[in-house]
């Protein structure tokens, strides 16, 4: 299962946390994604358990978040996970246009623990052959900080649309 680290965009630094991680494998017909985040997780605002269902505006909160697209296409896919089970999935045509809503409602399991919060979701991979993938979070601190993790940073203010934050491949 391919992993990597997750840095945060210099401008928005995260001291509750020491490290997050993200391993991503393709199963079947789908992507599984875990990610670690290690630190002071009492620090952070979590999301608290609910009914799984399709939300909006996810990332103003903690949130975990994938990105999918296809060498050489513009189109991609978003695919939000919170905590608390709720999740969002949009297409778009190309950078930050024609958004879409799509009913493709992820599994997500959470375990919390005093130094560890492990997010797991399990969502289509939206067809075969190779993947861009660009892995990010959004992690709020109890006072309302937010800071934005991903692979790769694009120059200037966190964009995790940006195709050079798409830093993954999978054949």
């Amino acid at each position: 299962m391919p992993s990597a680290a997750l840095e945060p965009h210099p401008a928005t630094p995260c001291a509750a946390l020491r490290a997050m991680k993200v391993s991503i494998e393709r199963n079947g017909a789908a992507l599984q994604v875990l990610y670690v985040l290690d630190g002071e997780i009492a620090r952070l605002r979590i999301p608290e358990p609910t009914t799984p269902r399709a939300a909006e505006r996810l990332w103003q909160h903690t949130c975990c978040e994938l990105f999918v697209a296809r060498p050489g296409e513009s189109r991609y896919f978003e695919f939000n996970f919170s905590p608390s089970g709720e999740w969002a999935a949009y297409e778009f045509g190309s950078y930050r246009e024609g958004r879409r809503s799509l009913d493709l409602p992820p599994q997500i399991k959470v375990r919390r623990l005093a130094q560890r919060l492990e997010l797991e979701a399990l969502v289509s991979s939206k067809g075969s052959g190779e993947l861009l993938i660009g892995l990010s979070s959004v992690v709020e601190e109890q006072g309302g900080a937010l800071s934005y993790w991903a692979l790769r940073h694009p120059p200037g203010k966190p964009d995790f649309h940006h195709r050079d934050a798409f830093a993954m491949q999978l054949e």
